[in-house]
């Protein structure tokens, strides 16, 4: 069925991305030319759309587990499937094209629930997951194909279902001779370790704990609404860490856990940060000097992975930065000041010439160029899967 497009020499794919921060919808349309695994990979055009905040909130409410139903979830598929779609064509156009120039589309979806921890009940043994945005409501709305839904192919096969970033990284960053890792500031942190020389085996990548996500659930609370974010860091730039806070928040176990693992809203999300705010007002410590105590998290959180599980296997030339945390100046001279003392120089992607915002919604294009194309496109060794499989659904 895909016959001509496995054999077109250069695909046009539009990637789409939304995050734990549910920010918006990042829209990439880039160009392919050549095998899914060794092309060549242009940017054509990027757009981020933020939601309506009326669709942000209802988002968000589902994230309360005990108190979404399905309905709210099946409503709220059909609805991101229509904005995404809005998304692709709004990208197609800006990049002055039209939909009969676009092969299929790439979606992340958005991650309402992740629970890659294996449950036993019921005689079964297998960890879940939940991202939504309607893949056959983009097909339908753009007229041409769309992957969809990456995450479950690689859980049915015993895997965390992430990160899944990781794979697309090692066919963009690897190099010969030095040891790069990859840090992504989302509402999560992850990183990816690209061995010098190491082959796609080799590579090894895992959530290092909350990003931006405590971060900006403190300014909202703070601000009661009226900032959702640290815009640059000011706020942290301004506090001074309160070490023993900082303490408590470091002895949480994820941090000691080992690789592979992932985490997310289920622990670092809105009943963290509300028993976090709680305890935060009791002691009357200062809005700045409590976002600068969870910037300082963050940051701590990152050199902590690389001292735990990296150092010792595969010292690092560069940690490379990228995710909407790249533009918290407190954040990034954070992470400079732990990661140099160990040898490890500090960028961010568009101090190597690329982009922080589009980075990801490229990554799920490429992901969806291998899918189409028949090809694997999972890490076992990142995702813990028990093997190799094509992850995404089509939508025709």
């Amino acid at each position: 069925m895909f016959e001509h497009l496995q054999a077109k020499k250069t695909r046009r794919i539009v990637g789409l991305m939304s995050g734990t921060s549910v920010d918006g919808i990042d829209a990439a349309l880039v160009e392919v030319t050549g095998d899914p695994l060794r092309g060549n990979v242009k940017l054509c055009a990027f757009e981020n759309k933020p939601y309506p905040d009326q669709v942000k909130n209802k988002i968000m409410q589902l994230f309360h587990t005990k108190e979404a139903n399905v309905e709210q979830v099946g409503y709220m598929n059909f609805l991101l499937g229509e904005l995404y779609g809005e998304a692709v064509l709004s990208v197609v156009e800006k990049a002055g094209l039209t939909m009969s120039d676009i092969d299929f589309v790439g979606s992340h979806g958005q991650t309402i629930y992740h629970h890659p921890e294996a449950c036993t009940g019921d005689g079964y043994h297998f960890g879940y997951t939940v991202q939504i945005g309607e893949g056959a409501v983009i097909a339908a709305r753009t007229g041409v194909p769309c992957v969809s839904d990456f995450r479950v192919a690689d859980m049915a096969e015993g895997g965390q279902g992430a990160p899944l970033v990781p794979f697309t990284e090692y066919l963009l960053y690897r190099k010969e001779k030095q040891t790069v890792l990859l840090q992504n500031i989302g509402g999560i942190g992850n990183i990816t370790v690209l061995p010098a020389g190491g082959s796609i085996e080799e590579v090894y990548a895992f959530d290092t704990g909350p990003g931006n996500m405590i971060i900006d659930g403190l300014v909202s609370r703070f601000t009661f609404g009226s900032q959702t974010f640290d815009e640059c860091g000011k706020i942290a730039g301004a506090g001074v860490v309160n070490i023993e806070l900082l303490s408590e928040m470091r002895s949480n176990g994820y941090f000691s856990l080992e690789p592979p693992k992932s985490t997310g809203r289920e622990l670092f999300g809105e009943e963290y940060c509300t028993s976090l705010y709680n305890r935060i007002r009791e002691r009357e410590i200062r809005m700045e000097d409590a976002i600068a105590t969870v910037t300082e998290f963050t940051a701590w959180s990152i050199e902590d992975a690389y001292k735990r599980f990296i150092q010792s296997k595969n010292p690092a030339d560069q940690l490379i930065i990228g995710g909407g945390g790249s533009y918290n100046k407190t954040l990034v001279n954070m992470i400079r000041k732990h990661m140099q003392p160990l040898g490890v120089q500090v960028l961010i992607q568009e101090e190597i010439g690329l982009s922080s915002d589009a980075k990801e919604a490229v990554a799920f294009a490429l992901l969806a160029d291998c899918t189409m194309a028949g090809q694997v496109n999972n890490i076992p060794s990142v995702t813990g899967a028990k093997k190799s499989v094509i992850m995404g659904k089509i939508s025709l």
